[in-house]
């Protein structure tokens, strides 16, 4: 794809290595999850090597996917820190589904549903690194009324940090020229205009 040198910078390169580590510890962690939920997701274990495989690799792979979103939590809480104007959007999003974003209250980098999925994330991580410690055998033995418990707590927030990442790559693709942003690192200044105002005029200094 032949880029114009006008285009915005939104994500270094380090930036986009992160999120893909993410992306990929997700999945599978999912994957591996899925297998030990229900019988019928039994067979994906055997893209781990097998059951006692999978059953090793997940809590690793989970610590790696909760260090990794620690970073990009680190990195961008304060531009996803929810402001009157997200309100706002949040009001008329349904506008925006019907393809009418023209009028839309005008965004910064990230606009307010993105925002509201990022603070969802870190909710369900913490939930999900909480939950999976006690479950973890290996390394100690707890009191299994606690176990049950906290068995519980992580497949309800791990279904619905998978809905959640649903919804994540539905609103990429759905939002055209957004994937180029995790792809090559930048935007173009008309979907920069369009879909996140505030931080285009922050970027270029243009107010129009």
């Amino acid at each position: 794809m032949r880029r114009d040198p006008r285009d915005l910078p939104r994500y270094t390169a380090g930036e986009r290595a992160n999120h893909w580590i993410v992306a990929i510890c997700f999945i599978l962690m999912a994957l591996s999850g899925l297998a030990f939920f229900h019988p019928a997701f039994f067979p994906l274990t055997v893209l781990f090597g097998g059951g006692p495989w999978a059953r090793i690799l997940h809590p690793y792979i989970g610590l790696v996917l909760v260090v990794a979103f620690a970073v990009i939590a680190g990195r961008f809480w304060t531009q996803n820190l929810v402001e009157e104007r997200d309100k706002a959007w949040l009001r008329q999003v349904g506008r925006m589904m019907d393809g009418d974003d023209e009028g839309m209250p005008e965004q910064g980098k990230y606009n307010g549903g993105q925002k509201l999925l990022f603070w969802g994330l870190v909710a369900c991580l913490v939930v999900l690194l909480l939950t999976g410690l006690p479950m973890w055998r290996a390394w100690w033995k707890l009191d299994v009324t606690l176990v049950r418990a906290a068995t519980l707590l992580h497949a309800a927030a791990a279904a619905l940090m998978i809905g959640l990442i649903i919804l994540h790559v539905y609103a990429a693709i759905w939002t055209r020229g957004s994937m180029r942003a995790m792809i090559h690192g930048t935007v173009t200044r008309p979907w920069a205009k369009q879909h996140h105002r505030a931080w285009y005029r922050k970027m270029t200094g243009d107010q129009r």
